[in-house]
């Protein structure tokens, strides 16, 4: 095959643990082109990652909303002349965008009644399957081999020369012990409560000497402030102060990253940094971090039978909440003095 099209997933953790697909399809087809159709926000994370020659932009709810759009991205792929496409997303529209564009192997899930759109059905695996591992399953079904299931992010040279001058500006040295905390997640009920957050970072400056950096995008800077006034402002709060691509520069020249199951986490994990998961409702079988990075995982079996849990109205948030302070710093002191 000689022009390869992969359906990419919308959230920033699902395209990151994608990033072995498509290593997969360079090993076995090393001369082909390989595009990846995903949405907007997504596009920094996917320019970052290797074996990916081209990204177009599917842009649902914005510029290819209209029935009219949506036929001019349809005879843009057609024009691309691809020969398979690989659907990840479990979209009707998006396997249909593929059959109008007449790519002739379309391969994926049968997923909301889109079977008659696809030549390749893929059966699903059986049990607990990580997100890596259900990806690679589109693929390996077709009969390719995936010689390596950890997910790689790679980042910009240049971009690394601007974040360490920002950290120099901050008082950051390089032989400085750096722990970045990561507070945010895409939903409530998998961030860790703001006060053992706040307890943390300031047992970390004081009892373990660390240079503690508070990351997170710009909704999340109320909570920050919280965080670190509690912390008597002795953590570099860089919330909002860095695209994607330096968030990632900043993670890589850090020693430790400590978030809950979200997109930094696994970012954190692909570049190869050592990260310390904070779990609660859910599993890391399933979304743990899959990374070339070390990774710890802290969980309590709090004995709720709806682990994995999307409980968006959990009355206690039981599992986060069970997570101590004193264990978070007792596995960093093993961590930084093993």
């Amino acid at each position: 095959m000689k022009r390869i099209l992969v359906v990419n997933v919308n959230w920033l953790g699902d395209v990151i643990f994608s990033s072995p697909v498509f290593k997969a399809i360079k090993e076995a087809y090393p001369q082909a082109h390989v595009s990846c159709l995903a949405v907007p926000r997504v596009k920094e994370l996917l320019e970052s990652m290797p074996y990916i020659d081209e990204i177009l932009v599917y842009d649902e709810k914005g510029k290819h909303r209209s029935p009219l759009a949506k036929i001019g991205l349809i005879w843009a792929l057609r024009l691309r002349r691809f020969d398979a496409a690989f659907l990840l997303h479990r979209s009707m529209t998006r396997a249909l965008l593929t059959f109008l564009a007449g790519i002739p192997q379309r391969v994926g899930y049968d997923a909301k009644g889109r079977r008659r759109l696809l030549t390749h059905i893929v059966e699903p695996l059986d049990g607990q399957v990580h997100r890596c591992d259900y990806y690679l399953n589109i693929v390996e079904s077709y009969g390719l081999k995936a010689n390596d299931r950890k997910c790689e992010l790679k980042t910009k040279p240049e971009v690394e020369g601007e974040v360490k001058s920002l950290l120099r500006s901050k008082g950051i040295r390089d032989d400085d012990y750096v722990i970045i905390v990561n507070p945010g997640g895409n939903w409530d009920l998998k961030r860790w409560p703001y006060e053992s957050f706040s307890r943390l970072v300031s047992g970390l400056i004081k009892d373990l000497n660390a240079r503690v950096i508070i990351s997170g995008a710009e909704k999340d800077i109320p909570l920050v402030r919280k965080i670190n006034q509690f912390a008597s402002n002795k953590a570099v709060d860089l919330t909002g102060k860095t695209d994607l691509k330096q968030l990632m520069a900043l993670m890589k020249n850090a020693d430790l990253v400590i978030s809950g199951d979200s997109g930094p986490l696994h970012i954190a994990n692909s570049l190869g940094t050592r990260v310390l998961g904070l779990f609660g409702p859910t599993r890391p079988e399933i979304t743990g971090p899959r990374g070339h990075g070390p990774a710890h995982i802290l969980q309590q079996d709090v004995g709720c039978n709806r682990e994995p849990c999307y409980h968006l109205m959990c009355p206690d948030n039981t599992c986060m909440q069970s997570i101590t302070v004193r264990e978070v710093l007792e596995t960093v002191r093993q961590i930084k003095n093993p």
